[in-house]
């Protein structure tokens, strides 16, 4: 799954507008943010059980991908 948009999107009706992973009401933001507390992917996707770990991995391959390419100054 390597087309972002397939992962995730964006409706002004959906979560005010939130990206949330497709398909789902689950922020991006909630991936992120669990990680960052400690959540493993596995606990993330028994809480969230809209979202797929093809969807996940996707993600965090884009963002792998995106700060890669960031030249810092």
């Amino acid at each position: 799954m390597n087309d972002l948009h397939a992962v995730i999107e964006r409706h002004p009706e959906k979560m005010s507008g939130a990206l949330v992973f497709r398909g789902t009401r689950v922020p991006v933001t909630a991936l992120f943010e669990n990680l960052k507390d400690g959540a493993s992917i596995d606990q993330f996707l028994e809480w969230f059980p809209g979202v797929t770990r093809a969807q996940v991995e996707a993600l965090l391959d884009h963002e792998m991908t995106v700060l890669a390419s960031l030249t810092l100054a």
